[in-house]
């Protein structure tokens, strides 16, 4: 068995062994109130749960005697048969073999479980012979008792059942016993305050050393004290991932309720399942990947009409994948459906007033697909000809943001569209390259950034909106970090030449350190002061008064004991890409 095989059973069993221990719970509350509607759909619900999760994982045993038990409740549920105390007795009884076959899958234990199965599938039989018999008769008739009919002989099945039966009772006289799943489930919360803890040994562990070397320059005696600190960092970070196909599976029903709505034929399929992350980035991300699923069903896929009339199979096809990406993970979701047409795009952002003709006509197909997410095109009405995509498409902007993520569009006009999510791996622990400007030391992350490289002054050109440069045969914006950190507020970018200020007191043959990032397709020098060094960092959202601050994500703790703040590469580029926008052409 591989690890993940071995991942899946473990998974298994302890929902199976949750689902026993609830089903207990329940019966022993529908015993005491035999009408307790709740209790009965509970009970149905989770027998019919564990029957699919045994059936897909190959335990036949176990998914046949929920099998029973489900038709069972079934029909308590419509009203067909009536709660007693020996029907009470039997529920409980194959409740019990549930148990010792779940148990069984550890321990390899053989289990007798068919007089059980074989008893209430005769005692369904009875019942539903009783309902066809009154039908049909004008006058009630007597029945005959389950164990006449076993004595029969019409099935040897049943015969063989009474001893099987006699053999399982004998077993339960013989022994009860409490079982516990070699799986723990830990609140996230738990799991959260963990993490801080650790954060701060980090923190502490760095402070120590940084102090020790300044007086000695020997860091080797905390080689050990650090090798531990990280393992214990890493394998708390690892307790805390799952596969995506953990979320990735609640989607059949949400694709398929959509579909029904819009009145088409969608198949979803999953690839990927496999890549974990963090669990609180699933979670973050669920709704965002809700509008999208919904989204791509309402306006990506076409009417069967269409599709018949462009050749493509009548049934359309969701894709949700997910793949490593360096330190990141990338979901994809994709269509076959309509695509994006940039020259639509480029006409309804001139007219919503997003930017001006110029601009718009200047900028790349990409840039422009990219503006579907921007708020003001999501307000827009829905624009059927280019998919509709621009309806509430900022929430997946804003979730992707919060958690330090990218988000890209690739489309093809008339075959579909691909939504990539490049979302961390982990929330708590992120590569970053230091460095400092006006005497402050400033963090940003690794997954934003291109390269780091030198610039002179003549490389950089002024323009009535700001700064370019050259980086790689491709045309980037400049910005000094010194003017925008200097910005009393945001709204100051619009005066003219601020963004030119540390340019115009250069000398002539200054030579510039820069560090190139890229944003939703789009590069962006940062004129820094100085450059550290690179570093994993434990990130912290912003305190009060201070979460509110844009341009700033959170903010880290050094070695040396300093608060250094981490750049939201996000914010900056939307700031100068809107602010080039909204500027009145030279």
């Amino acid at each position: 068995m591989n690890s993940k095989e071995s991942e899946y059973r473990q998974l298994f069993l302890l929902e199976a062994t949750e689902n026993f221990e609830e089903l207990n719970k329940q019966f022993i509350s529908l015993e005491k109130k035999p009408d307790d509607k709740h209790a009965i759909n509970s009970i149905f619900r989770i027998v019919h749960t564990l029957k699919g999760n045994a059936m897909g994982m190959g335990f036949e045993a176990i998914g046949n005697l929920a099998h029973v038990m489900e038709d069972v409740m079934g029909e308590i549920k419509n009203g067909k048969l009536d709660l007693n105390s020996g029907l009470f007795e039997s529920l409980f009884r194959a409740n019990d073999k549930l148990g010792d076959l779940i148990k069984a899958i550890e321990t390899g234990k053989k289990v007798s479980y068919l007089g059980i199965k074989t008893k209430l599938e005769i005692l369904l039989k009875n019942n539903r012979e009783d309902a066809t018999g009154q039908e049909e008769e004008a006058e009630p008739e007597v029945h005959e008792a389950p164990t006449e009919i076993e004595a029969d002989g019409e099935s040897s099945g049943e015969t063989d059942s009474e001893a099987d039966d006699a053999q399982e009772q004998e077993e339960e006289d013989s022994q009860q016993s409490i079982t516990f799943a070699d799986v723990i489930q830990i609140p996230v919360k738990k799991m959260d305050e963990l993490m801080n803890l650790i954060g701060q040994l980090i923190i502490e562990r760095d402070r120590l050393i940084a102090k020790t070397s300044n007086q000695n320059g020997n860091r080797s005696e905390f080689e050990s004290l650090q090798r531990i600190s990280s393992n214990l960092q890493y394998s708390i970070m690892n307790a805390r991932m799952v596969q995506v196909g953990f979320l990735f599976n609640k989607f059949h029903r949400i694709v398929r309720d959509a579909a029904n709505m819009e009145g088409k034929r969608v198949d979803l399929l999953l690839k990927g399942t496999e890549v974990e992350i963090d669990r609180n980035i699933l979670k973050i991300m669920s709704d965002a990947m809700i509008h999208l699923a919904r989204n791509a069903v309402g306006h990506g896929i076409e009417g069967a009409e269409v599709r018949a009339q462009r050749g493509k199979p009548e049934r359309g096809t969701i894709t949700m994948d997910a793949r490593y990406e360096r330190d990141n993970v990338v979901i994809m979701v994709s269509d076959d459906g309509n695509g994006i047409d940039p020259s639509v795009l480029r006409r309804k952002v001139v007219e919503k007033g997003m930017m001006t003709k110029d601009v718009a006509d200047s900028l790349g197909d990409e840039d422009i697909i990219m503006q579907i997410f921007e708020p003001g095109f999501s307000n827009a009405d829905k624009v059927t000809e280019i998919s509709g995509r621009g309806v509430g498409m900022d929430v997946v902007k804003k979730a992707v943001e919060s958690i330090g993520g990218q988000v890209t569009v690739d489309s093809t006009p008339g075959s579909g569209t691909t939504v990539n999510l490049h979302l961390p791996s982990s929330l708590a622990l992120k590569g970053a390259l230091l460095f400092e400007v006006e005497e402050q030391e400033y963090a940003v992350a690794l997954s934003y950034t291109e390269a780091v490289i030198s610039l002179k002054k003549k490389d950089i050109h002024k323009l009535s909106t700001g700064l370019m440069s050259k980086y790689l045969e491709e045309t980037i914006s400049v910005v000094f970090l010194g003017d925008l950190i200097r910005m009393q507020r945001l709204s100051d970018i619009q005066e003219r030449g601020i963004l030119h200020a540390s340019f115009d007191e250069l000398p002539e043959d200054a030579s510039l350190d820069v560090i190139v990032v890229s944003y939703g397709g789009r590069l962006t020098g940062l004129v820094i002061d100085k450059l550290l060094h690179q570093q994993e960092i434990m990130e912290k959202g912003l305190p009060r008064p201070l979460e509110k601050t844009k341009l700033l994500s959170g903010t880290t703790i050094l070695g040396n004991g300093n608060v250094c703040p981490v750049l939201d590469v996000a914010a900056v580029s939307d700031l100068l890409f809107r602010h080039m926008a909204h500027a009145k052409t030279a």
